[in-house]
């Protein structure tokens, strides 16, 4: 990611009113975006979706305006979830798709991010290009050549439509007690037409947004109302999203909390018994060592990329597989979708349920995770602690200690003077002894 000045991994993120999210910048990106598809040929249409912040109004209304003074032609999709623009951006033959969303993130926050017109994350080297136009002046088409905005009024249904085509055609959710969370976010109006199509009893959670309470206490990353609800209930599971969609976690009938790291377990497990994995799973630097141990045990290939659904997308491009993502469920099954889909991967998670007659608390059983611990040590100035050579040798005598039992993980943070140092294991008083001992060398180290 070097040499970037706007883009991230995940786009463009921030406060709104501060920095680069502002109507001024966006209005430029979108200018920007259309100059750079048009000079490489692609005249046809891009698509703008939006998950529910108040915001979203004020950057959807600066895009098409950018986009028009481009010369381009822009669709509007309202309110969907960020997969659901990857899937419309193929489907509609168009030049690229943006999403304005911040994800989990509070409502204060917003964001674009792009799809290619294949329906992935854009390129170094376009996102490259656009960024080279972002420091000139608008040049703005002749009248006669501004692009057209229109609104595409059946996006919703022809997502619903698309998800429930993931599952077998036999496949009926009938007799099942689900309580679903939306974050008050982009699923809101489709996640539970999905369900409900497949014939589940749906009791829904976060489906009011008003553009401020998106992800506040609710969602996949506050699963909290969810577990009361499903004991409550006494429901067979429960489904929570995050506010774009694009991140899910699940809720087991005993109420305990399923998370990204498991699901992609009980999914994996499930295929690979039917011969129809295609290959390995790719996790991260942060996936539970219980995960790859139940891979190994399995006969399973097991890979980590670095954090970000960005680099498990280049392992599995990279070996040609399909099945990866994150404990906090970003999971990408790229046998159905360009990108991680929440509400698709519950779907994986339900057929396995269906075609193993097991209910979750079940499937995920093969799978223990391991204790795991972290420290956040603050460093005068940000370092890589694999390099130093004490703190390398601490790691060797910590990895000799575990006895392939465990493991240890050191690491910069990306936005503070901090490192993250973590371990886990099966020995829970050795993991704090360890990420004690690791810590402690951190802060005695002399850069």
């Amino acid at each position: 990611m070097s040499g970037r000045k706007y883009f991230g991994t995940d786009g463009i993120r921030g406060k709104v009113g501060e920095g680069v999210i502002t109507p001024e910048f966006v209005l430029k990106l979108g200018w920007a975006v259309g100059q750079t598809f048009k000079k490489q040929g692609q005249r046809g249409r891009v698509l703008i979706g939006k998950d529910t912040r108040l915001s979203g109004y004020m950057f959807e209304s600066a895009l098409e305006a950018g986009l028009s003074a481009a010369g381009v032609d822009v669709g509007l999709l309202g309110p969907m979830p960020t997969p659901a623009i990857a899937y419309l951006t193929r489907t509609f033959r168009a030049s690229a798709g943006i999403v304005i969303s911040a994800s989990h993130n509070p409502h204060y926050d917003n964001g674009i991010k792009f799809f290619s017109q294949e329906g992935f994350k854009l390129d170094d080297a376009l996102e490259h290009k656009i960024e080279s136009l972002l420091d000139g002046d608008i040049e703005v088409v002749e009248s006669a050549h501004l692009g057209k905005a229109s609104r595409i009024e059946d996006a919703a249904g022809r997502y619903v439509e698309f998800c429930k085509s993931t599952v077998p055609y036999n496949m009926s959710l009938e007799g099942l007690n689900i309580v679903l969370d939306c974050a008050h976010g982009a699923t809101y109006h489709v996640a539970p037409s999905v369900f409900a199509e497949l014939g589940a009893n749906v009791t829904t959670l976060g489906v009011e947004p008003n553009g401020l309470n998106i992800n506040k206490d609710v969602g996949s990353t506050s699963p909290e109302q969810l577990v009361k609800a499903v004991i409550e209930q006494n429901a067979d599971l429960g489904i929570a999203f995050d506010g774009d969609g694009d991140r899910v976690v699940m809720v087991d009938h005993k109420g305990e909390v399923v998370d990204g790291d498991e699901l992609i377990y009980v999914i994996a497990q499930n295929r690979h018994g039917r011969e129809r994995l295609g290959g390995g799973v790719v996790g991260t630097l942060m996936t539970n060592f219980g995960a790859e141990l139940a891979y190994q045990e399995m006969g399973v290939p097991f890979i980590r990329a670095n954090v970000g659904d960005r680099y498990v997308m280049e392992k599995l491009v990279a070996n040609n597989w399909l099945l990866g993502g994150e404990g906090s469920g970003h999971i990408l099954c790229l046998d159905n979708s360009t990108t991680g889909d929440a509400i698709i991967s519950a779907l994986q998670v339900l057929i396995a349920m269906w075609e193993e007659e097991k209910p979750l608390h079940e499937l995920k059983g093969g799978m223990n995770k391991l204790p795991q611990t972290m420290i956040n040590v603050k460093v005068a100035q940000k370092f890589d602690p694999v390099s130093h050579p004490d703190i390398a040798k601490a790691i060797e005598s910590a990895e000799q200690r575990f006895a392939g039992e465990g493991r240890v993980l050191l690491r910069p943070s990306g936005t503070e003077p901090v490192i993250r140092v973590m371990a886990e294991g099966r020995d829970e008083a050795l993991v704090q002894d360890v990420v004690s001992a690791l810590a402690k060398e951190v802060e005695s180290a002399k850069i």
